[in-house]
Protein backbone atom coordinates (compact mmCIF):
# COMPACT_ATOMS: atom_id res chain seq x y z
CA UNK A 1 0.00 0.00 0.00
CA UNK A 2 2.80 2.40 0.90
CA UNK A 3 5.32 1.47 -1.83
CA UNK A 4 5.25 2.23 -5.52
CA UNK A 5 4.44 -0.96 -7.51
CA UNK A 6 7.64 -2.48 -8.83
CA UNK A 7 6.04 -3.63 -12.07
CA UNK A 8 5.29 0.00 -12.89
CA UNK A 9 8.94 1.04 -12.71
CA UNK A 10 10.36 1.73 -16.18
CA UNK A 11 13.86 2.79 -15.12
CA UNK A 12 15.50 -0.27 -16.66
CA UNK A 13 13.73 0.21 -20.00
CA UNK A 14 14.66 3.90 -20.15
CA UNK A 15 18.26 3.14 -19.24
CA UNK A 16 18.55 0.42 -21.90
CA UNK A 17 16.99 2.74 -24.49
CA UNK A 18 19.53 5.48 -23.73
CA UNK A 19 22.49 3.06 -23.69
CA UNK A 20 21.47 1.39 -26.95
CA UNK A 21 20.99 4.66 -28.81
CA UNK A 22 24.22 6.08 -27.41
CA UNK A 23 26.13 3.06 -28.70
CA UNK A 24 24.44 3.45 -32.10
CA UNK A 25 25.44 7.13 -32.25
CA UNK A 26 29.04 6.30 -31.30
CA UNK A 27 29.32 3.69 -34.05
CA UNK A 28 27.51 5.53 -36.85
CA UNK A 29 28.56 9.11 -36.15
CA UNK A 30 32.23 8.40 -35.55
CA UNK A 31 33.41 10.59 -38.43
CA UNK A 32 31.30 13.50 -37.19
CA UNK A 33 32.72 13.33 -33.67
CA UNK A 34 36.24 12.95 -35.05
CA UNK A 35 35.73 16.19 -36.98
CA UNK A 36 34.52 17.94 -33.81
CA UNK A 37 37.57 16.63 -31.95
CA UNK A 38 39.92 17.99 -34.61
CA UNK A 39 38.10 21.33 -34.65
CA UNK A 40 38.36 21.77 -30.89
CA UNK A 41 42.03 20.82 -30.87
CA UNK A 42 42.67 23.23 -33.76
CA UNK A 43 41.57 26.03 -31.41
CA UNK A 44 42.96 24.72 -28.13
CA UNK A 45 46.44 23.54 -29.09
CA UNK A 46 47.69 26.82 -30.67
CA UNK A 47 46.34 28.82 -27.70
CA UNK A 48 48.00 26.48 -25.23
CA UNK A 49 51.30 26.46 -27.14
CA UNK A 50 51.29 30.26 -27.32
CA UNK A 51 50.58 30.69 -23.59
CA UNK A 52 53.29 28.17 -22.67
CA UNK A 53 55.76 29.82 -25.05
CA UNK A 54 55.36 33.31 -23.57
CA UNK A 55 57.93 33.83 -20.75
CA UNK A 56 56.54 33.99 -17.23
CA UNK A 57 57.84 37.52 -16.68
CA UNK A 58 56.11 38.77 -19.84
CA UNK A 59 52.79 37.27 -18.68
CA UNK A 60 53.34 38.97 -15.33
CA UNK A 61 53.99 42.37 -16.92
CA UNK A 62 51.18 42.11 -19.49
CA UNK A 63 48.45 41.03 -17.05
CA UNK A 64 49.57 43.58 -14.44
CA UNK A 65 49.57 46.37 -17.04
CA UNK A 66 46.07 45.37 -18.20
CA UNK A 67 44.77 45.28 -14.62
CA UNK A 68 46.44 48.64 -13.86
CA UNK A 69 44.84 50.28 -16.90
CA UNK A 70 41.37 48.76 -16.41
CA UNK A 71 41.11 48.62 -12.60
CA UNK A 72 43.55 51.21 -11.32
CA UNK A 73 46.87 51.22 -9.50
CA UNK A 74 45.79 49.43 -6.29
CA UNK A 75 44.26 46.43 -8.03
CA UNK A 76 47.12 46.41 -10.53
CA UNK A 77 49.58 45.97 -7.66
CA UNK A 78 47.37 43.26 -6.11
CA UNK A 79 47.30 41.45 -9.45
CA UNK A 80 51.10 41.60 -9.63
CA UNK A 81 51.42 40.08 -6.16
CA UNK A 82 48.88 37.33 -6.85
CA UNK A 83 50.63 36.34 -10.08
CA UNK A 84 53.94 36.20 -8.23
CA UNK A 85 52.32 33.83 -5.72
CA UNK A 86 51.30 31.53 -8.59
CA UNK A 87 54.85 31.61 -9.98
CA UNK A 88 56.49 31.02 -6.59
CA UNK A 89 54.21 28.04 -6.02
CA UNK A 90 55.47 26.54 -9.30
CA UNK A 91 52.10 26.61 -11.06
CA UNK A 92 52.80 28.92 -13.99
CA UNK A 93 52.66 26.23 -16.70
CA UNK A 94 49.65 24.58 -15.09
CA UNK A 95 47.91 27.96 -14.92
CA UNK A 96 48.59 28.55 -18.62
CA UNK A 97 47.15 25.13 -19.51
CA UNK A 98 44.07 25.91 -17.44
CA UNK A 99 43.76 29.33 -19.06
CA UNK A 100 43.96 27.73 -22.52
CA UNK A 101 41.02 25.45 -21.70
CA UNK A 102 39.03 28.37 -20.26
CA UNK A 103 39.76 30.62 -23.26
CA UNK A 104 38.88 27.88 -25.76
CA UNK A 105 35.66 27.02 -23.92
CA UNK A 106 34.70 30.69 -23.73
CA UNK A 107 35.34 31.26 -27.45
CA UNK A 108 33.19 28.26 -28.39
CA UNK A 109 30.50 29.38 -25.94
CA UNK A 110 30.54 32.84 -27.54
CA UNK A 111 30.22 31.33 -31.00
CA UNK A 112 27.06 29.44 -30.04
CA UNK A 113 25.69 31.39 -27.07
CA UNK A 114 25.43 34.86 -28.57
CA UNK A 115 23.51 33.80 -31.70
CA UNK A 116 21.11 31.75 -29.56
CA UNK A 117 20.64 34.69 -27.19
CA UNK A 118 20.03 37.10 -30.07
CA UNK A 119 17.54 34.75 -31.72
CA UNK A 120 15.78 34.25 -28.39
CA UNK A 121 15.43 38.01 -27.98
CA UNK A 122 13.88 38.26 -31.46
CA UNK A 123 11.60 35.22 -31.20
CA UNK A 124 9.41 34.75 -28.12
CA UNK A 125 8.45 31.20 -29.09
CA UNK A 126 12.09 30.15 -29.37
CA UNK A 127 12.81 31.88 -26.06
CA UNK A 128 10.00 29.95 -24.35
CA UNK A 129 11.38 26.69 -25.73
CA UNK A 130 14.92 27.52 -24.62
CA UNK A 131 14.07 28.42 -21.03
CA UNK A 132 13.41 24.88 -19.70
CA UNK A 133 16.50 23.64 -21.54
CA UNK A 134 18.67 26.32 -19.95
CA UNK A 135 17.11 25.65 -16.56
CA UNK A 136 17.98 21.96 -16.92
CA UNK A 137 21.53 22.76 -18.03
CA UNK A 138 22.09 25.01 -15.00
CA UNK A 139 20.61 22.59 -12.44
CA UNK A 140 22.09 19.37 -13.83
CA UNK A 141 25.04 18.15 -11.69
CA UNK A 142 28.26 19.03 -13.45
CA UNK A 143 29.54 15.44 -13.25
CA UNK A 144 26.70 14.33 -15.54
CA UNK A 145 28.20 16.31 -18.42
CA UNK A 146 31.31 14.15 -18.26
CA UNK A 147 29.42 10.96 -19.16
CA UNK A 148 28.41 11.74 -22.78
CA UNK A 149 31.59 13.71 -23.42
CA UNK A 150 33.70 10.78 -22.22
CA UNK A 151 31.72 8.20 -24.18
CA UNK A 152 31.75 10.18 -27.44
CA UNK A 153 35.33 11.48 -27.36
CA UNK A 154 37.22 9.37 -24.82
CA UNK A 155 39.81 10.74 -22.44
CA UNK A 156 41.52 13.98 -23.39
CA UNK A 157 41.16 17.71 -23.77
CA UNK A 158 38.24 17.73 -26.21
CA UNK A 159 35.65 16.15 -23.88
CA UNK A 160 36.84 18.46 -21.10
CA UNK A 161 36.34 21.52 -23.30
CA UNK A 162 32.92 20.43 -24.56
CA UNK A 163 31.67 19.52 -21.08
CA UNK A 164 32.86 22.93 -19.90
CA UNK A 165 31.07 24.67 -22.78
CA UNK A 166 27.76 22.95 -22.03
CA UNK A 167 28.08 23.75 -18.33
CA UNK A 168 29.11 27.39 -18.82
CA UNK A 169 27.04 28.58 -21.80
CA UNK A 170 23.58 29.18 -20.19
CA UNK A 171 24.45 32.55 -18.51
CA UNK A 172 25.74 33.92 -21.80
CA UNK A 173 22.55 32.95 -23.65
CA UNK A 174 20.32 34.35 -20.92
CA UNK A 175 22.15 37.66 -20.50
CA UNK A 176 22.53 38.23 -24.25
CA UNK A 177 18.78 37.72 -24.55
CA UNK A 178 18.11 39.99 -21.57
CA UNK A 179 20.46 42.74 -22.75
CA UNK A 180 18.85 43.02 -26.17
CA UNK A 181 15.33 42.96 -24.70
CA UNK A 182 16.25 45.78 -22.32
CA UNK A 183 17.30 48.16 -25.10
CA UNK A 184 14.98 51.17 -25.06
CA UNK A 185 12.21 50.58 -27.66
CA UNK A 186 12.20 54.30 -28.47
CA UNK A 187 15.81 54.06 -29.62
CA UNK A 188 14.93 51.12 -31.86
CA UNK A 189 11.94 53.02 -33.26
CA UNK A 190 14.12 56.03 -33.97
CA UNK A 191 16.56 53.82 -35.90
CA UNK A 192 13.67 52.34 -37.86
CA UNK A 193 12.37 55.84 -38.63
CA UNK A 194 15.73 56.71 -40.19
CA UNK A 195 15.43 53.70 -42.48
CA UNK A 196 17.77 51.25 -40.74
CA UNK A 197 17.35 47.58 -41.59
CA UNK A 198 16.89 44.91 -38.92
CA UNK A 199 20.53 43.89 -39.33
CA UNK A 200 21.74 47.48 -38.95
CA UNK A 201 19.57 47.98 -35.87
CA UNK A 202 20.99 44.82 -34.31
CA UNK A 203 24.64 45.56 -35.10
CA UNK A 204 24.71 49.34 -34.61
CA UNK A 205 22.05 49.89 -31.92
CA UNK A 206 21.01 46.85 -29.92
CA UNK A 207 24.31 45.02 -29.51
CA UNK A 208 26.31 48.14 -28.50
CA UNK A 209 23.66 49.15 -25.96
CA UNK A 210 23.36 45.58 -24.65
CA UNK A 211 27.13 45.08 -24.48
CA UNK A 212 27.48 45.71 -20.70
CA UNK A 213 24.90 43.01 -19.98
CA UNK A 214 26.51 40.69 -22.54
CA UNK A 215 29.89 41.27 -20.88
CA UNK A 216 28.35 40.26 -17.57
CA UNK A 217 27.29 37.04 -19.28
CA UNK A 218 30.82 36.52 -20.58
CA UNK A 219 32.12 37.05 -17.06
CA UNK A 220 29.74 34.44 -15.66
CA UNK A 221 30.65 32.01 -18.42
CA UNK A 222 34.36 32.36 -17.64
CA UNK A 223 33.73 31.85 -13.92
CA UNK A 224 31.67 28.72 -14.56
CA UNK A 225 34.37 27.43 -16.92
CA UNK A 226 36.91 27.82 -14.12
CA UNK A 227 34.54 25.98 -11.80
CA UNK A 228 34.76 22.98 -14.16
CA UNK A 229 38.57 22.87 -14.11
CA UNK A 230 38.87 20.30 -11.33
CA UNK A 231 36.02 18.15 -12.63
CA UNK A 232 37.34 18.25 -16.20
CA UNK A 233 40.74 17.05 -14.94
CA UNK A 234 39.07 13.72 -14.18
CA UNK A 235 38.75 12.99 -17.91
CA UNK A 236 42.17 14.07 -19.07
CA UNK A 237 42.24 17.86 -19.01
CA UNK A 238 45.57 19.22 -17.86
CA UNK A 239 46.09 22.23 -15.66
CA UNK A 240 45.79 23.21 -12.03
CA UNK A 241 42.79 20.94 -11.58
CA UNK A 242 45.13 17.94 -11.82
CA UNK A 243 46.93 19.11 -8.69
CA UNK A 244 43.67 19.22 -6.74
CA UNK A 245 42.66 15.81 -8.09
CA UNK A 246 46.04 14.29 -7.20
CA UNK A 247 45.86 15.83 -3.74
CA UNK A 248 42.53 14.09 -3.18
CA UNK A 249 43.62 10.77 -4.69
CA UNK A 250 46.92 10.62 -2.76
CA UNK A 251 45.62 12.16 0.47
CA UNK A 252 48.02 15.09 0.17
CA UNK A 253 46.08 18.05 1.58
CA UNK A 254 48.93 20.49 0.96
CA UNK A 255 49.04 19.68 -2.73
CA UNK A 256 45.28 19.99 -3.08
CA UNK A 257 45.19 23.25 -1.14
CA UNK A 258 47.95 24.80 -3.24
CA UNK A 259 46.08 23.83 -6.40
CA UNK A 260 42.89 25.34 -4.99
CA UNK A 261 44.73 28.57 -4.19
CA UNK A 262 45.96 28.75 -7.78
CA UNK A 263 42.43 28.36 -9.14
CA UNK A 264 41.11 31.01 -6.75
CA UNK A 265 43.83 33.46 -7.80
CA UNK A 266 43.04 32.92 -11.47
CA UNK A 267 39.32 33.37 -10.80
CA UNK A 268 39.89 36.62 -8.88
CA UNK A 269 42.11 38.15 -11.55
CA UNK A 270 39.90 37.17 -14.49
CA UNK A 271 36.72 38.19 -12.66
CA UNK A 272 38.02 41.64 -11.73
CA UNK A 273 39.39 42.36 -15.21
CA UNK A 274 36.22 41.26 -17.03
CA UNK A 275 34.04 43.20 -14.57
CA UNK A 276 36.21 46.25 -15.13
CA UNK A 277 35.76 45.90 -18.90
CA UNK A 278 31.98 45.61 -18.42
CA UNK A 279 31.90 48.74 -16.24
CA UNK A 280 33.93 50.62 -18.82
CA UNK A 281 31.52 49.60 -21.57
CA UNK A 282 28.56 50.62 -19.43
CA UNK A 283 30.10 54.03 -18.69
CA UNK A 284 30.79 54.66 -22.39
CA UNK A 285 27.29 53.59 -23.40
CA UNK A 286 25.69 56.00 -20.93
Amino acid sequence: MFEFPENWVIRGDVQRFIDTNTEWVIVNWNAFFRAINEGVLAILVPIEDLLLWIPWWLVLIAVTAAAWKILGRRLGIITFVLLLVVDFLGMHDLAMQTLAIVVTSTLIALGFGMPLGIFGAKNDRFDSAMRPILDSMQTMPSFVYLIPALMLFGLGKTPAVLATVIYAIPPLIRLTNLGIRQVDPEVVEAAQAFGSTSRQILVKVQLPMALPTIMAGVNQTIMMALAMVVIASMIGAKGIGVEVLNGIARLEPGRGLIGGVGIVIMAIIIDRITQGLARGRRARST
